[in-house]
């Protein structure tokens, strides 16, 4: 498998010194694995820190920025980061008004955002805390007890990131980080498996003419394999299987994510079809995002997110944002 790589070792220290030249307002510290906005701590703000293993591009350096993340902090690949980084990662950007952690549902990433709450909030830093669980593929999985935290993750730090950027109060950001994870359900497809620096080669079997339904950012099983289906057909499935659980009564925010190995032309028409089925089951779309947002290495597929809205968290999302992946409104 050939890859743009000096070696599997040094992969994410790379990636984070080119990081570090292509933005300039963000401060990377490469040798700890934090990466913090210029501005940082801004005064009377709440802070915003997100964080989970590489791999997953531009989730979460990528979402570092004004109104969205204040810190994050990159993991190895497809691995968790340690608290010391989330300790680092919340001392920088605390103003006082406390820190919000993000945390995707999975086993190592709680376990570690929550010893880092601790050892933090010995420090004299307030922490509250925002699980995303929004992949109704599957109930558990390798990676979790209950459902796996995957594109919601972006609605929760943009829209918990513009409430704090408008300067409302900790108990506040996190109400609102709760309530978009609670509006948002994800369904994900791999069109083929995921190669890891480390491993070189696919992690998983998935045999030429065949998908996998509901699969997960780090390439665990979904719900079944499938012979290759259309784009039309796919969208079926995964927009369906979200709206059977989310069962929106008002209109939607849609993201549709590429995994990291597919063209946007595919996925520029894969929102083709995820706009037919909205339109058929009568859901309203206020905002869609298309690109690769919530990755996984050099995976083909992609995923569908909804979240569904309200006036209040519509405004938060048209509120300006300025990261390296995501900007509008400066």
């Amino acid at each position: 498998m050939k890859m743009l790589i000096n070696v599997p070792e040094t992969v994410v220290a790379d990636a984070l010194r080119g990081l570090a030249a292509a933005h300039p307002k963000l401060s990377v510290d490469v040798d700890n694995r934090v990466v913090v906005r210029s501005d940082a701590p801004v005064a009377g703000r709440v802070g915003l820190v997100s964080g989970g293993g590489s791999g997953h591009e531009p989730l979460h350096a990528g979402f570092v920025g004004p109104g969205m993340l204040s810190a994050a902090c990159p993991g190895e690949v497809f691995t968790s980061p340690v608290p010391d980084q989330m300790v680092r990662a919340a001392a920088a950007v605390d103003s006082g008004a406390g820190v919000l952690f993000i945390v995707k549902n999975y086993t190592g990433d709680v376990l570690n955002f929550d010893m880092a709450a601790e050892l933090a909030e010995d420090e004299g830093v307030q922490i509250a805390k925002v699980l995303v669980n929004d992949d109704v593929a599957v109930t558990d999985s390798l990676f979790t007890a209950g459902r796996r935290g995957t594109g919601a993750t972006l609605f929760v730090e943009k829209l918990a990131g513009a409430a704090a950027e408008e300067g409302q109060p900790l108990e506040r950001v996190e109400a609102i980080g709760r309530r978009v994870n609670e509006s948002a359900r994800s369904f994900g497809v791999a069109l083929t498996a995921v190669s890891t620096p480390a491993k070189g080669s696919p992690t998983f079997d998935l045999p030429e003419g065949e998908l996998e339904l509901g699969i997960g950012i780090h390439g665990e099983p979904g719900r079944e394999r499938r012979a290759m289906m259309t784009s039309h057909e796919i969208a079926d499935f995964a927009v369906n299987a979200v709206l059977e659980d989310l069962r929106p009564s008002g209109p939607v925010i849609v993201l549709v994510n590429g995994m990291g190995g597919t063209p946007l032309l595919e996925l520029y028409g894969f929102n083709a079809e995820v706009q037919r089925v909205l339109g058929e089951r009568g859901v309203a779309v206020a905002r869609t995002l298309v690109g690769n947002y919530v990755t996984s290495l050099d995976m083909a597929g992609c995923s569908a997110t909804l979240c569904q809205v309200d006036e209040e968290l519509l405004r938060l999302w048209d509120a300006p944002v300025e990261t390296a992946a995501l900007r509008w409104g400066r």
